[in-house]
């Protein structure tokens, strides 16, 4: 039987948000549901997934000369919204609960999937393309301006391609950036 306050995710893990195992955690799962979600919530002119999020900022990190810690982490940087969706900025400053849990499990990610030692300068770097991707997703795809001076991108941001594909790119760029770190083939 399923606990009422637990999940089931796409390769049938019961997964409880609220207390996350690394057994629990699943790459196939992640990069299967961040390609199915939509950023801003849906509330853009055409589908732009949280994968393809990640997806560009791993590759902005590389055009920015950052290494492949860096690049690892910019694409798994949101890869706890595929076990709890995502929350706006505004409405996540008024659930502090929520911010809570998402760094633990995103915290849990990292141990399994990366490395638990990034630096304050990787996250600041990551925390930057983010920011920066924010931007001009929101420029591109609303025609808003969320800041005076538009902030510095090394590459355009891109339409998404079919969910399958984007799943399927953001596990291969996942393995391969993995690989490099480690050595250890995925």
């Amino acid at each position: 039987m399923i606990d009422k306050f637990c999940i089931s995710t796409y390769h049938n893990h019961i997964f409880d948000p609220t207390a996350p195992t690394a057994d629990d955690l699943c790459m196939e799962d992640i990069a299967h549901a961040l390609a199915r979600i939509c950023r801003a919530n849906g509330h853009l002119r055409e589908f732009y997934s949280v994968a393809r999020h990640s997806l560009l900022a791993a590759y902005e990190a590389k055009e920015r000369g950052f290494d492949v810690r860096v690049q690892l982490l910019a694409l798994l940087h949101d890869s706890a919204e595929s076990y709890i969706g995502d929350m706006t900025r505004p409405l996540r400053r008024h659930i502090p609960e929520f911010s809570e849990i998402e760094h633990r499990l995103q915290t849990l990610i990292f141990a399994k999937f990366a490395v638990t030692d990034f630096t304050d300068s990787e996250k600041q770097a990551v925390k930057a393309i983010d920011d920066a991707l924010l931007y001009h997703e929101f420029a591109k795809f609303h025609g808003i301006r969320l800041y005076d001076t538009p902030p510095e991108l090394l590459l355009p941001v891109t339409a998404d391609k079919p969910p399958a594909e984007t799943e399927a790119e953001f596990l291969s760029l996942y393995r391969s950036l993995y690989g490099e770190l480690t050595g250890a083939c995925v």
